[in-house]
């Protein structure tokens, strides 16, 4: 990679993360309120990170180097738990493994008609083992598993880059 642009990314990994953070956010958000996708818990679960890479990248954009460097680290292992999740998510939607309680609700049996009643009412609406869009065959969860996972990956060489330059 041509020396240059590895210095300019890697003095702009703060802003580049920020943008990179809201964007996904921002898109699965537009797929719920615009695109009529509605999550369910694990899809909500995956969104946890990004808005804590958002809030990190941000204060990274004012700290001295140092500190920056060990914020976009943060970010990085922020950004691989959220591909871990998505992980999660995609072998629950290809039935490798079971989702969690909230996914389907509770295997308890009811023992009375308003105890079936309420568990019937707390159960999700949107299953996490059903994939509601896909593109090539790879569903959101998939997506999202990647791009955390090559998002995460970038910001642990920027940050290591960081500490080597001083910047």
């Amino acid at each position: 990679m041509n020396e240059n642009l590895l210095r300019i990314l890697t003095e702009r990994a703060p802003l580049l993360l920020l943008l990179a953070s809201i964007a996904v956010l921002g898109s699965a958000l537009a797929s719920q309120y615009f695109g009529g996708l509605q999550p369910c818990i694990l899809c909500i679960y995956q969104r946890i990170p990004y808005a804590a890479v958002i809030l990190i990248s941000g204060a990274a954009l004012f700290m001295p180097a140092w500190p920056r460097a060990i914020a976009i680290a943060l970010a990085g292992l922020t950004l691989l738990t959220g591909s871990g999740i998505a992980v999660f998510h995609v072998g629950v939607e290809q039935h490798w493994w079971q989702g969690t309680a909230a996914c389907g609700g509770t295997d308890a049996a009811a023992d009375s008609l308003e105890a079936l009643r309420a568990q019937i009412l707390a159960a999700p609406t949107v299953r996490c083992d059903e994939v509601p869009w896909s593109l090539f065959g790879v569903s959101m969860a998939g997506y999202n598993a990647l791009v955390s996972l090559g998002l995460g990956i970038a910001s642990l060489f920027a940050a290591r880059q960081m500490t080597r330059t001083g910047r």
